[in-house]
């Protein structure tokens, strides 16, 4: 629960943080709505569905925690020696809503129908596993 939490906490400051100050508030208001509700959402009711009880207390996972450190010291090696950072973005005018709509509803309609319909199926294929779960009991 405190994952998910944190989860929609990190998804709202990255939205605030990259896409308001940006200028890009369509798209930011798109990732808190859909991320915040819908995946994280997600994430919730998969964590209560799936939640099993656990009798005894497990120590703390050394490996994981070594494997966290090792990932955490590269990413920020790499952060730090990257020369890109001092670089000037280029200005550009930012999109519109309608020019966004356009976009989508003519070079990647494709793209969108397809999204569509693996999101479509995927949850089709949620709903049967939890209702051959409720049935077997």
């Amino acid at each position: 629960m405190n994952a998910t939490a944190f989860i929609v906490i990190a998804i709202i400051t990255i939205a605030g943080a990259y896409f308001f100050l940006l200028g890009a508030e369509f798209v930011g208001l798109v990732q808190v709505f859909v991320y915040v509700g819908a995946v994280a959402v997600l994430i919730l009711f998969t964590i209560l569905l799936t939640r099993r009880d656990i009798v005894s207390e497990r120590g703390i996972n050394w490996g994981g925690v070594i494997v966290a450190l090792a990932v955490f010291g590269g990413l920020l090696w790499i952060i730090l020696n990257t020369t890109s950072l001092a670089v000037l973005a280029p200005q550009f005018e930012p999109l519109t809503v309608k020019q966004i709509g356009e976009s989508l509803m003519t070079d990647y309609v494709w793209p969108l129908q397809c999204v569509g319909l693996v999101l479509t199926v995927a949850l089709i294929g949620a709903l049967i596993l939890v209702m051959e779960e409720k049935i077997e009991r």
